[in-house]
């Protein structure tokens, strides 16, 4: 492929190439190497009509050489004309190159992907750019967050103050955005390790916590958010081994099942030689429950005054604790109706 010098006033950049943020100091750098080495290699262009030419690829070295003051730069002119041929040969020479943004790269593929022009499949780029089809969705899904967070996503995996690496921010996404946002934010500034973004992100998918609760959460810290979904944790396993051990109440039922000469040690009315096992447990249950006695005027006006930080999980505890009783309530309900229609003696009034 030849190589020609062409007079740097005849080409213009491509304003509308995948890549177009430039470091200050890596262009700096680049200045110095063209000034002690000269230009190691050639940008590439495209003819436009009128004696000019257009850059293809080499955008940072022709800026580096115009700066030098540079009267040509070394040129490889190639004679591809579409537009999809051209643009993904951009971003594949991009792609080897230190510093093309993770955003660059996301807003190069969305625009291969929904741009009109091109209007390519997830499939199609990934054999053409040698890319996963996972890694170009995954880029594409950081354009779901605001600009105020696209302006700190680097590349890599290094964990750094006021920066966010991609694996930061992907469990966040399929967040609200009014959620999504504030929290990267948080992430970006306490410095927070992925395991600790995807326990938050956990947090805020919880159906069981309101908007209104998870909006006050947004103003705690990073560590404070940690704490918060321990505590929520630990709340969800204590209310959950109730329902998780229904075993004792299995064996008691199996036990008035089985004969008589086997429910010895069960307690029986002292008048009756036989009990049915709807006997047994009801009178298994009535010696279990108390008297009952209202709450004095202290103890309900004390529910006002539980904390903030633990509302929730008490009001669920109730709710739970309701439900069951609700629901025993019915049950003993259809038993006496059933055992009423069976009945001779007449219902009193």
């Amino acid at each position: 492929m030849d190589i020609i010098e062409i007079l740097t006033e005849l080409i213009d950049e491509d304003t509308d190439q995948p890549r177009y943020q430039f470091d200050g100091e890596a262009l700096e750098e680049l200045m110095k190497s063209i000034e002690e080495l000269g230009l190691l290699s050639p940008i590439k262009v495209r003819t436009t009509g009128n004696g000019r030419y257009k850059i293809i690829y080499g955008n940072r070295r022709y800026k580096a050489s115009k700066m030098l003051g540079r009267a040509t730069i070394p040129c490889i002119v190639s004679n591809v004309t579409d537009e999809m041929e051209i643009y993904l040969e951009q971003i594949a020479e991009n792609l080897t190159r230190e510093g093309f943004s993770p955003i660059e790269e996301a807003e190069a593929f969305n625009k291969l992907l929904n741009d009109p022009k091109f209007r390519s499949s997830t499939k199609f780029l990934s054999g053409k750019l040698g890319k996963p089809e996972s890694y170009i969705k995954n880029k594409c899904e950081l354009l779901k967050f605001g600009n105020a967070v696209k302006k700190l996503i680097v590349s890599g995996t290094e964990i750094r103050k006021d920066k966010l690496t991609e694996d930061q921010l992907l469990p966040l996404k399929d967040l609200p955005l009014e959620h999504r946002d504030p929290l990267a934010l948080i992430v970006a500034r306490d410095e927070l390790p992925v395991s600790d973004v995807k326990k938050i992100a956990k947090l805020f998918k919880d159906k069981t916590i309101s908007g209104s609760t998870k909006d006050k959460l947004l103003f705690k810290t990073g560590s404070g958010l940690i704490e918060t979904w321990s505590t929520h944790e630990q709340n969800k396993a204590e209310r959950a081994k109730p329902s998780a051990e229904p075993k004792p109440a299995a064996k008691a039922d199996k036990k008035a099942q089985q004969p008589e000469t086997n429910m010895q040690t069960e307690a029986v009315p002292s008048d009756s030689s036989t009990v049915s096992p709807i006997e047994l447990r009801l009178k298994k249950l009535a010696d279990s429950l108390s008297a009952f006695h209202p709450l004095p005027a202290a103890a309900l006006e004390s529910a006002a005054s539980v904390p903030a930080a633990g509302q929730e999980s008490f009001i669920q505890d109730v709710e739970s604790l309701i439900g069951s009783l609700e629901r025993q309530l019915a049950e003993w309900k259809a038993i006496r109706e059933l055992a009423r229609s069976q009945s001779t003696v007449p219902e009193q009034a």
